[in-house]
Order: C-alpha cells, then sequence, then structure tokens
C-alpha cells in the first residue's frame, strides 16, 4: 500500500488541541518478537477512530500497549495529557480509560448482574456503583433481561453486549473495543455498531479495532491501517474508504 496523500500518524484536519490520546513511536514486542514498530496516532475527544489492517498486523498489540497489558519497548503514551505508558492496566482504568479485549474476560460462571457490577469495582458507594447500570441497559435491553442468567449461556452477541457494558460501568472516557463483531450472528452486528455510535454520542470517545472495515468506516471519524506492525496509512474515514489500496485489500472492490 501507499500513502497516497494521506497523512501517516496524524489526523489531516488536527486542530492544536492536545488529543484525548496520543501514541508516540511506540514499539511493542509480543512473544519475543516485535508487534508494533514505531507507531504513531491521535485519538481526539468525541471521535470513533479505527485501527485496521490484516490478522497479525499488531492491532491488539497496540491496544493492549494503551491499556498497560502489554509493555512497550520504547515510546510514549499520553492520556488526557498524563504519561501513561508505564502505569499498570488497573491504573489506566481509574485514569477512566477502559479495554473490551478481543476474547471478552466474562467470568462465564457468574451471572450477567455480577459481571456488570465487577466493572464497577473503582467505587466503594453501592449508588455510585450502580448509577451507570441504566445507562448499560438503555443501550442493551436484553442484558437488563437476563441479569440472574449465567454469562456463559449467553450467545455469542449477548457476551459481548456483556462485555461492553461491564467496560462502561467503570464510566470511561475512552472506551477501546477489539473486534467486537467477532462470533457475532450478522441479524446482531448492525445492534454491536449502532450501540458504538450511542455511547459515542453520550461522550464517550471510541478507539475501535474490527475486521468489518466498510462498517467501521461508516460510523468513524478517521482511520489508520497497520500492516505487520507498522502505520502505513492514515486519514479520515472517507479518504480511507476510498483509497484504491484499502478498496482492493480490505473492501473486496
Amino acid at each position: 500500500m501507499r500513502h497516497e496523500g494521506i497523512n501517516s500518524g496524524m489526523s489531516p484536519n488536527a486542530s492544536t488541541a492536545t488529543p484525548l490520546l496520543a501514541v508516540r513511536g511506540l514499539t511493542t514486542a509480543y512473544r519475543g518478537l516485535i508487534a508494533v514498530s514505531d507507531v504513531s496516532i491521535d485519538v481526539d475527544q468525541g471521535e470513533i477512530v479505527v485501527v485496521a489492517g490484516a490478522n497479525g498486523a499488531g492491532k491488539s498489540t497496540l491496544l493492549k500497549s494503551v491499556a498497560g497489558l502489554e509493555r512497550a519497548r520504547s515510546g510514549a503514551i499520553t492520556f488526557f495529557g498524563e504519561r501513561i505508558e508505564a502505569m499498570p492496566g488497573h491504573v489506566i482504568t481509574e485514569r477512566g480509560l477502559a479495554y473490551v479485549p478481543e476474547n471478552r474476560r466474562l467470568f462465564p460462571g457468574l451471572s450477567v448482574s455480577d459481571n456488570l457490577r465487577l466493572g464497577s469495582y473503582l467505587y466503594r458507594k453501592r449508588a455510585d456503583r450502580e448509577a451507570p447500570l441504566e445507562r448499560v441497559f438503555s443501550l442493551f435491553p436484553r442484558l437488563k433481561e437476563r441479569l440472574q442468567q449465567r454469562a456463559g449461556t449467553l450467545s455469542g452477541g449477548e457476551q459481548q453486549m456483556l462485555a461492553i457494558g461491564r467496560a462502561l460501568m467503570t464510566r470511561p472516557r475512552l472506551l477501546m473495543l477489539d473486534e467486537p463483531s467477532q462470533g457475532i450472528m450478522p441479524k446482531l452486528v448492525d445492534e454491536i455498531f449502532a450501540a458504538v455510535q450511542s455511547i459515542r454520542d453520550t461522550g464517550v470517545t471510541i478507539l475501535l479495532v474490527e475486521q468489518r472495515l466498510a462498517e467501521s468506516l461508516e460510523i468513524a471519524n478517521r482511520a489508520y491501517v497497520l500492516q505487520t506492525g507498522r502505520l502505513i496509512l492514515s486519514g479520515t474515514a472517507a479518504e480511507v474508504r476510498d483509497n484504491p489500496d484499502v478498496r482492493k485489500a480490505y473492501l473486496g472492490i
């Protein structure tokens, strides 16, 4: 792929304001191999930003590095103006950054209710812990209907709703989603993407890794494309969608 005149690593219309999340020169190894190499991205407040690429491109490692689950070898990660690359994951969560991993990591033997409440562990008072529940139920009414059902008995789509709902219980300012449509029946995929838009509309910024690039670009503001751990393309969602290499490689056009 070529850059086709699109800026790499910065928004084409970037303002002088400090980004909500700024990743600069990030290099991270996974299982001894360099998975992300010298990657820089910005996420501005109120955006949906998509990270695309083939399997093994380093997308998940990028999110894990930001979430504090993989330690960066070099580079800087700044969230709300504060350096976070050396912080442990639970401290980053306390700062307002929530991460929903590709495998969801639910507690299958616990009820939907208990899984949701585990997401509010940051808050001591019961009222504070339960305050986000109605917001979660408005996004995912199915969860309210299944509160006492064990998480492991839910469908794939319902489990994804629960994983996102649990992350929202932390009251994040930035929500990172890794392949939220994976393993979901097609009829529920639209619900997940609509929920992502609704979450953004409530003021939560979204950083999204997703194989369904066409659907992702429909709701995104901007996008980055990784290839073998390196950033090869960035731009507005429309610019990335219209790039001939993207259309051929990822959109089948």
